[in-house]
């Protein structure tokens, strides 16, 4: 990597830490991730010499995990029955988001149907783009149009929670502060080797988000028995919040201006019509299962399965609610897809 490269990253990043503790200060809901976001974006549509540290990415996603493991107990496995109306529930939801999406990328942007299935699908980005262009979809539409999707379901989940709802939460995540040396030696080896085994572990039973999904697994089947009863440091959960948040802003780096403010444009539409169908929905499962409407809106919410599972952990909601939602939601629509195409002759390439 060349040393202008680095400059570059290194800018991106130092505006996300000024950006997060900005964010951190005014007391926006998952700050250290929502702060780097926009202003990266910001920075790319201004055209700023910033670039993406996505060589971080690997390393910073399996403390997400762990984290998010931590947040798992017995008790709540115990519950996993009572969510079962939330997951029938969901199935209609998918579909009804999925049309109104359908409609504004192939009647409004014109989009091949291909194209606007895979921008269309409330997916993970990395799983839509790899099916999207397995398919023949145009590659760069739907990474922009999941970028676009992330950022404005975060940006709108996180500033509504905050503005309207007033709920606010500190940078560690609506947890207490973890210090490094609260931790002993055998918290640092479990939840290290959670980290560190989590990745192949996810990959090879093929989970969505297997950097993330692996180490969560591990971190609470460790963390059920209580053979570790801590989270992550909180300088290290905070870190991978910043690089990540980096990361979403900067996928708009090289994206010209007229197709940026079309494409983005569609995917607030997009957004906006799924999350007002979220929100009938999450009225309805509040209703029949008694689950706070504020949780099953998260669930529901066509944001991607890290970012959704900070902002419950962030704004005090069932992280394993929000979670098992998501994780249930990506695999519904990945298995969807083949079929969807099968059944219409469309083969991958």
């Amino acid at each position: 990597m060349n040393f202008d490269m680095l400059r570059r990253q290194a800018l991106a990043l130092g505006l996300g830490v000024i950006a997060g503790y900005a964010a951190y200060q005014i007391g926006i809901p998952l700050p250290w991730m929502l702060g780097p976001m926009l202003v990266n974006t910001l920075a790319a549509m201004l055209k700023l010499p910033i670039a993406a540290p996505t060589k971080l990415r690997p390393y910073v996603i399996p403390v997400i995990g762990v984290m998010l493991g931590a947040s798992v107990s017995a008790e709540i496995i115990a519950r996993l029955p009572e969510w079962f109306t939330t997951l029938v529930i969901m199935i209609p939801f998918l579909a009804s988001a999925a049309v109104v999406s359908l409609f504004v990328y192939i009647k409004v942007g014109k989009y091949d149907f291909i194209t606007a299935y895979f921008s269309a699908m409330p997916g993970g980005l990395v799983d839509m783009l790899t099916l999207g262009t397995a398919y023949g979809g145009k590659e760069n539409k739907i990474a922009l149009a999941h970028a676009s999707r992330i950022l404005v379901v975060i940006s709108f989940v996180g500033m509504y929670y905050g503005l309207v709802l007033g709920v606010t939460a500190g940078g560690t995540g609506g947890r207490p502060w973890i210090a490094a040396g609260s931790l002993d030696m055998s918290d640092w080896l479990i939840l290290g080797g959670c980290a560190v085994l989590g990745v192949p572990f996810g990959k090879l039973l093929r989970l969505p988000a297997a950097g993330m999904l692996g180490p969560m697994l591990l971190s609470a089947a460790a963390h059920i028995p209580h053979w570790v009863e801590i989270a992550p440091p909180t300088i290290l959960v905070v870190a991978a919040q910043i690089v990540l948040g980096t990361i979403i802003g900067s996928r708009f780096i090289g994206v010209a201006l007229g197709e940026m403010v079309k494409d983005v444009g569609l995917g607030i539409v997009a957004c906006t019509g799924m999350l007002g169908v979220g929100v009938i929905y999450a009225s309805i499962t509040a209703a029949v299962t008694g689950v706070p409407v504020s949780a099953v809106f998260l669930a529901y919410s066509p944001g991607g399965l890290t970012e959704m599972s900070l902002l419950a952990l962030s704004m005090g909601q069932e992280v394993a609610y929000v979670s098992v939602m998501h994780i249930l939601r990506i695999l519904l629509i990945i298995m969807s897809a083949p079929a969807v195409f099968k059944r219409i002759g469309v083969k991958p390439a």
